[in-house]
């Protein structure tokens, strides 16, 4: 199989595949980082946009992910497309982007996701949905006929990529994996055994 060397044009003929192919949410991603005791955690997010600095999401700093990411700015993110038969895993330190950036698409956002970003106090225990309806309807008061800004808890998280494995299911579960590995300012491409 002939690779680009570079993974984020790797990733990007994969990923323009997917759409392609029509699946639905091909952006959608476990994100894994590492709570405060030290255990793996993991959710489905969605990646938003990529580039050669690497792969941006957005979420609550407030949420177990956000204090996650701030005690410990590493993780991982995983791809799986079920109809390619194709996985992807991606792992890196993760900063914070600029506040013009989350602005810029925080504005982007359907009116009812930026409620929902003012409403919820995500991760925090919920008694009862109807406490969460009575704080979505004081958002949608508060910001009734005007431009509602971005929470300032609400923020761009970049994740720069420093290993990168490209996984292609197989027969008798003899898999394709090339691993990239980012080595003195350079990607090295290994392939792995299954």
């Amino acid at each position: 199989m002939e690779l680009n060397k570079n993974p984020i044009v790797q990733f990007s003929k994969w990923y323009d595949e997917a759409l392609l192919k029509g699946i639905e949410f091909p952006e959608a991603c476990c994100l894994s980082t590492i709570s405060e005791n030290n255990y793996p955690d993991g959710r489905m997010v969605l990646m938003k946009s990529f580039n050669d600095d690497g792969f941006v999401f957005f979420t609550n700093s407030k949420s177990n992910k956000g204090k996650h990411l701030n005690k410990n700015p590493r993780g991982s993110l995983t791809f799986y497309w079920e109809t390619l038969s194709k996985q992807v895993r991606i792992q890196g330190n993760i900063s914070v982007i600029s506040d013009s950036d989350s602005d810029q698409y925080f504005s982007s956002r359907p009116r009812g996701s930026q409620i929902g970003a003012w409403a919820s106090l995500q991760s925090k225990q919920l008694r009862e949905r109807d406490e969460l309806d009575q704080r979505v309807l004081k958002f949608e008061k508060k910001y009734l006929d005007v431009e509602i800004p971005r929470p300032p808890h609400w923020k761009g998280y970049l994740l720069i990529p420093k290993r990168i494995e490209f996984w292609i299911g197989k027969e008798n579960r003899l898999h394709d994996r090339f691993l990239y590995e980012f080595v003195n300012q350079g990607w090295e491409i290994n392939r792995l055994y299954p």
